[in-house]
């Protein structure tokens, strides 16, 4: 007999993104739309002024978000717009914006994305193994599945195949997410010869890891939550406390 299915980790990410959910929102500083808190960037204000990536969105004090990817962030710092946008939500002057900034908030969420995984295999709730993901999925036991980015397209398809057996999902097209890392990064940071495929059977350990994957793909390109990203200025009035946290 299978076993009752899990909810996959994609139909739980639709649902927050059509607005269902109950997640709270942000507004984007560069843009002035609104989006899920978990699809977007905060950036953290220092004492002395600082502007400093803050990836898990935890750091004490002031902050602000954006909805960005890595090169619409690169050109708002290069025309000046983040630090007026900054300037505007704060309503001061003075605040030090790095130009790697980009670089950093990269790094940081990648860290965060990473350390999140570490902490689920640590707590025995990360599948990994192709043979092991395949029997779980295949019996309804997993709630999300991912891919590195350089895996191969057959060993993605028949995992994928798997899950969607065990789903109940044949001829869904559902499948597990390719990851914005490669092997050898996902390899160095869960201390694993060749992690190539990987899953979780827990649903709540699913959805914790998606909150920092979300927020790397949205810097990387993988969409933009919050809209244009900020193409174009807004004027102070288009903002409000949402924005800051």
């Amino acid at each position: 007999m299978r076993n009752p299915r899990n909810e996959s980790l994609r139909q739980n990410r639709s649902r927050k993104r059509d607005g269902s959910g109950d997640a709270p929102e942000r507004r984007c500083i560069l843009s002035g739309e609104t989006a899920c808190r978990d699809d977007l960037l905060r950036l953290a204000v220092s004492p002395d002024g600082d502007v400093l990536p803050d990836a898990l969105a935890r750091a004490p004090g002031r902050g602000a978000w954006i909805g960005c990817n890595k090169a619409q962030l690169e050109q708002a710092i290069a025309s000046g717009q983040l630090k007026g946008a900054l300037a505007r939500s704060f309503k001061e002057g003075g605040l030090s914006v790095p130009q790697d900034l980009p670089v950093l908030l990269e790094n940081a969420l990648s860290r965060a994305f990473l350390e999140r995984l570490g902490l689920e295999m640590r707590a025995g709730r990360l599948i990994l193994g192709s043979d092991r993901i395949a029997n779980e999925a295949r019996m309804g036991k997993v709630a999300a599945l991912f891919h590195a980015e350089d895996a191969s397209e057959d060993g993605s398809k028949k995992l994928d195949q798997a899950w969607r057996v065990g789903m109940d999902a044949e001829g869904s097209g559902m499948a597990g997410e390719v990851l914005p890392l490669d092997r050898m990064a996902l390899s160095v940071a869960l201390g694993r010869d060749n992690v190539v495929h990987l899953a979780l059977a827990d649903h709540a350990s699913a959805k914790r890891v998606l909150v920092p994957l979300r927020r790397l793909q949205t810097f990387l390109g993988a969409g933009a939550p919050a809209g244009d990203g900020g193409e174009a200025a807004v004027d102070g009035a288009a903002h409000d406390a949402a924005a800051l946290d």
